[in-house]
């Protein structure tokens, strides 16, 4: 359900059925039934089941890994609309247009560039990034996939390989404790393997707090859970050890700069 992709139908689907099959005319599963719109309570509405092939996937993840890990593109970007068609001399408004790419990451070392649109995963069209994420969500982990693109006024082929998002650095989970304010909070090393767990932006590093405790000086600060820590007293803060390090120097005032959606804010605070 993270992705919200599903296949609507209007198949009858009794109430109590998630977990059914929906089965094609030619006597394949589809999709496994999830959710029923009915105005009346009934089984006549609209029907949604997830993919099969998504399905699939994750169950083979969790077979031999004991947890779900997707594909991880290192690449992110928008749908491409009318006047970005046009501005691109595409035939239709269709693709990704990329306008991040993570140093390092699989689209990188395939070659994928900002400002290319990514049309097609494994010959699937993709309109949007929902739809990329989706299929990429499809594909096992290991070997590779072929993406097409367009780039200057042509159609290209690349291989991309099917990694799993990277645990660099490592995230080093940590429950702070002390005379400082944020006592109480755990925080950790934002990675893109963590990013992707939480659903965060991997292209913001640094040290992010996962939680509060309750009734700790953290939580009466009102600190919260996906707060950035970027700076302790004027000194940037990149790493758990880093702020760790910083907080266990004596002051008698606290400035606390965080990242909160996007926004910076700082907290002087005494001791």
């Amino acid at each position: 359900s993270d992705l919200n992709f599903f296949i609507q139908t209007d198949a009858a689907i009794n109430p109590g059925n998630s977990g059914g099959a929906l089965v094609g005319m030619d006597g394949r599963m589809v999709g496994i039934n999830t959710a029923i719109y009915s105005k009346t309570g009934g089984s006549l509405g609209i029907g949604f089941a997830v993919p099969s092939n998504m399905v699939a996937t994750v169950i083979a993840g969790i077979v031999e890994g004991g947890r779900l890990v997707r594909p991880w593109l290192g690449a992110w970007g928008q749908g491409v609309s009318a006047d970005i068609a046009a501005s691109f001399d595409m035939p239709r408004p269709a693709g990704v247009l990329v306008n991040r790419v993570y140093p390092g990451g699989p689209a990188e070392r395939a070659g994928i560039s900002v400002g290319d649109v990514l049309l097609e995963v494994e010959g699937r069209e993709v309109n949007d990034p929902d739809a990329l994420e989706y299929r990429l969500a499809t594909l096992r982990l290991g070997g590779e996939a072929e993406l097409t693109l367009w780039r200057r006024g042509e159609r290209k082929l690349v291989k991309v390989a099917l990694e799993a998002p990277p645990e660099d650095p490592p995230r080093d989970i940590t429950e702070l404790g002390g005379p400082h304010p944020l006592s109480g909070a755990t925080v950790a090393n934002m990675s893109p393997a963590l990013a992707d767990e939480l659903d965060l932006d991997a292209f913001a590093p640094g040290v992010f707090i996962l939680g509060v405790k309750r009734g700790s000086p953290a939580r009466r600060r009102r600190f919260r859970a996906g707060d950035r820590i970027e700076e302790v007293n004027g000194r940037e803060v990149d790493t758990v050890a880093a702020l760790k390090e910083f907080l266990e120097r004596p002051s008698g005032r606290w400035n606390i700069a965080i990242d909160r959606n996007g926004k910076t804010m700082t907290l002087s605070i005494d001791r």
